[in-house]
């Protein structure tokens, strides 16, 4: 793989973050991810207690790889104590974005965390250059999970590269080689994929949420704000999520207004969570979910690899591994080679 500020910094051997997904990505995926060559991450809910996070650091830190942390911005004012977990277990990177992330760049930085702020526009990345973050990832709106919905991954990637001078990722769209190999030739020091990885034996998503989105197609994702707003989650309204459309989001979608009062719809949100019931209960995952299937993953992967490794499901089926994803990811390697006529 090329040699880039990414995997000079951390020592990998792919040139590849994965993204920090609360409620999807703990420390076993992160440290997978890790331990494949790519740099892990986890991320914290914004309720998630301080010793949620202590226990998962050691998690994702048992196999002696470099890993990450991401924090949401909007919620650290009112849980102080995540970020006192985060300085103590000094993981290798830390993302805070979604909000005013500025107040903790610099205390980040003393503790000689690397800091990365994830910007969905181009005045937002030059803010986090401002603020001193350590690199700045450019997320388009093709994203899964939360983020703005108003720039497309390639035209924000462009923008921010000629007017920011720190090292600068990719996120939003690259689930394959093809998507890293795309934006490393246009300037990026690396890719960060969350959407790739949801299929993965190692993520916390239950059988059912994994498996609508192995059935995904790519116009199978919906941006809004429904999902918070039936939570009641504070989530600041520029941040939207984008997830698997569902009943549930398609009944309510344009109606936020009604169902910010609506208990009969929150105490059905929260039933369907409990129960596995993903037509009312959501998934995040981004526009690339089509490409995330048993099949895709399983021929790149093994093209690479030469074998599905996998992990046994209940049924005896085999689920691909963060291994299989970071593999396939490696082939990007040989399709740069192949533009550049360096064969």
């Amino acid at each position: 793989m090329p040699r880039t500020w990414l995997t000079d910094r951390f020592g990998l051997d792919v040139p590849l973050v994965g993204a920090p997904m609360a409620g999807v990505a703990d420390g076993r995926l992160a440290a997978a991810v890790s331990a494949a060559g790519a740099l892990g991450m986890f991320g914290v809910p914004a309720a998630a207690p301080a010793p949620w996070i202590t226990e998962q650091a050691a998690v994702a830190a048992a196999g002696g790889r470099p890993y990450g942390i991401g924090l949401m911005a909007w919620a650290l004012a009112g849980n102080p104590a995540q970020l006192d977990a985060v300085l103590e277990a000094r993981p290798a990177l830390v993302s805070v974005s979604f909000g005013d992330f500025a107040p903790y760049v610099e205390p980040l930085r003393r503790a000689g965390i690397t800091v990365a702020v994830q910007a969905g526009t181009t005045r937002e990345a030059k803010e986090a250059e401002r603020a001193g973050a350590d690199v700045v990832v450019a997320r388009g709106g093709e994203g899964g999970g939360h983020g703005r919905d108003e720039v497309a991954t390639l035209p924000l990637l462009q923008s921010v590269l000629e007017e920011v001078r720190a090292p600068v990722l990719a996120a939003g769209g690259i689930a394959t080689a093809r998507g890293l190999a795309a934006v490393l030739a246009a300037g990026a020091q690396g890719g960060w994929a969350g959407t790739a990885f949801l299929g993965c034996a190692e993520t916390t998503l239950p059988a059912a949420a994994r498996a609508r989105v192995l059935a995904a197609e790519e116009t199978g994702t919906a941006y809004g704000r429904v999902f918070d707003v039936a939570q009641r989650l504070a989530w600041p309204p520029e941040f939207g999520g984008r997830g698997l459309r569902n009943a549930f989001f398609d009944r309510w979608h344009g109606r936020e207004d009604e169902l910010a009062g609506d208990e009969t719809a929150q105490a059905e949100l929260e039933a369907a969570r409990a129960s596995g019931d993903f037509d009312t209960a959501y998934v995040y995952a981004g526009q690339a979910v089509g490409m995330v299937s048993d099949a895709v993953i399983g021929a790149e992967a093994g093209a690479v690899t030469g074998a599905v490794t996998g992990a046994e499901t209940g049924a005896g089926e085999r689920l691909p591994t963060a291994a299989d994803v970071v593999g396939a990811f490696a082939a990007a390697d040989a399709l740069l080679r192949r533009f550049s006529g360096d064969r």
